[in-house]
């Protein structure tokens, strides 16, 4: 029975439970304030480190004064790195582990396929994107980091040595030192002949090879622990019932890092202040850091709007002969969503109800489908991750090779399968690259700084690139099953029937 308000002046009669449900605008502007909390306090964050550091200019402080007012700032990006080790390992094992081979089937194996590729793309497009804009070409010039040995840039290595050691390391030998030590290539020159046996003496006729030699040096070798998390996760799986008490246990461990990087997320306001108003104060001119990072936010979003207005769209037009816009069209709402949460976990759940009702995908391939790429298919952190390694390689004079070039694009796609689908889950997995090519991490305050903008836009990506690839799979499900176009209803009863 609907009970209509006796006071009700017009006649009408209104339903008291409409008024009720609709809330004021007093509460709807409280409701978009503490959504978006966690981006206005970064955004103030930067704005008032902005300040803070064009302030502490003027005092001319020392190094070591420098390194103390940087002191908080320091802290968030030792609290990322902590956080990088359990975070990946945790989440690849329990993510390799929820995969049933069995079910992964033909339908698995296109969505593995299609996922890897345009990931592969998507870090193509970043490196070319970054070399073509050249970001952080205008603030070669600046101070570089004064943290120490952190900074310097790594012996220069052989081609073929450079790629010998990254095979090293995704097979370590041990996996306890793979967790703060990586292989490394050095070298030592060798006397290898001499000619005149008899004059000790003579030093002219001495042979000398550089002769290359291994060593472990301080550095998490992230790539060899993914690919062990990745094998021992498919390994759990294979054991059935006897493996289900790790799998639990790392799902476990894998929700507690989720909740740990919350709370760091929370400090992140603070600490990027500190970290952009150190920045400001270490570098000598200021002008050439804000046409870095403006150059490099230009770089990431081109970048973003190419893959995911051109590329992903032609890839499915290209399968599908389909119009790849009314396919967008049909999930703006939970691309709105990525785009406003910034987190494409948030966005799971309404990006299943749109492509199962406006796109016509069948649960069947949805709910298999999307939880898998909300894991597994980072297209945007990857590409953004792709722009930040080379930025923070041309922000410190760095060249890099075709061998290091080839393993940021490995490491980018390898890395992003662990990238959390969080609010600044890219930023973490960012250090991995860093690692593999022998960057500097400390520039990772550079990113921190504008990430709150990037990071949109990847989550954006992530998204769309889950949603082509459950709108190809079921192409190919349309097309096993004929022409028949109730093909998607007869899924959805599959899918809900009892086995």
């Amino acid at each position: 029975m609907r009970v209509f308000r006796a006071e009700d002046r017009s006649g009408a009669g209104v339903p008291e439970e409409e008024k009720v449900a609709s809330p004021s605008f007093p509460a709807k502007v409280k409701k978009v304030l503490s959504d978006n909390a966690l981006v206005m306090l970064t955004v103030t964050g930067v704005v008032l480190g902005v300040f803070v550091g064009l302030g502490v200019r003027n005092v001319e402080l020392s190094r070591t004064q420098v390194l103390y007012f940087g002191f908080p700032g320091e802290l968030l990006v030792r609290l990322l790195k902590m956080i990088i080790l359990p975070l990946v390992v945790c989440s690849l094992v329990s993510g390799a582990a929820s995969i049933d081979p069995r079910a992964l089937g033909r339908l698995g194996g296109w969505a593995m396929l299609f996922f890897l590729v345009t990931t592969l793309l998507a870090s193509a497009i970043g490196v070319l994107m970054a070399y073509i804009v050249q970001p952080g070409s205008a603030s070669i010039s600046a101070a570089k980091g004064v943290g120490g040995p952190e900074g310097a840039a790594p012996q220069p290595r052989e081609i073929v040595d450079s790629f010998l050691d990254l095979i090293r390391n995704i097979f370590p030998s041990n996996l306890v030192a793979a967790a703060f030590q990586s292989y490394v290539t050095s070298y030592k020159m060798v006397n290898v002949g001499r000619n005149l046996t008899d004059d000790l003496s003579s030093n002219s006729d001495l042979a000398v090879e550089k002769v290359p030699f291994g060593t472990d040096v301080d550095g998490m070798n992230i790539l060899g622990l993914i690919v062990f998390a990745i094998v021992f996760g498919v390994a759990l799986r294979k054991l059935g019932e006897e493996g289900e008490i790790l799998v639990k246990f790392f799902n476990s461990f894998n929700e507690a890092t989720m909740v740990l990087v919350s709370w760091i997320m929370w400090y992140a306001p603070v600490g990027i202040m500190f970290l952009v108003a150190a920045k400001i104060v270490e570098m000598e001119d200021v002008a050439t850091l804000f046409a870095g990072l403006g150059k490099y936010i230009a770089c990431c979003v081109i970048g973003h709007v190419v893959h995911g207005g051109l590329v992903l769209p032609l890839i499915y037009f290209l399968i599908t002969r389909k119009n790849p816009y009314t396919f967008l069209w049909g999930i703006f709402t939970a691309l709105a969503t990525a785009f406003g949460t910034s987190s494409s976990s948030a966005t799971l759940p309404l990006m299943m109800k749109c492509v199962e009702e406006r796109n016509g995908v069948s649960k069947h391939i949805s709910r298999f489908v999307l939880p898998i790429g909300a894991t597994v298919n980072m297209d945007g952190a990857a590409l953004f991750q792709c722009v930040a390694a080379v930025f923070i390689a041309q922000l410190n004079d760095y060249p890099l090779n075709f061998i290091q070039v080839l393993t940021i694009l490995v490491t980018a796609t390898a890395s992003s399968v662990g990238a959390a689908g969080i609010p600044a889950g890219g930023v973490l997995t960012l250090a991995i690259i860093l690692e593999a090519i022998g960057l500097p991490t400390h520039d990772l305050s550079l990113i921190l700084a504008v990430d709150w903008m990037v990071d949109r836009t990847c989550t954006v990506i992530n998204v769309e690139g889950d949603a082509f690839g459950a709108g190809i799979l079921q192409h190919f499900v349309d097309l096993q099953s004929g022409p028949d176009k109730d093909s998607s209803i007869r899924f959805k009863y599959q899918a809900s029937s009892p086995q």
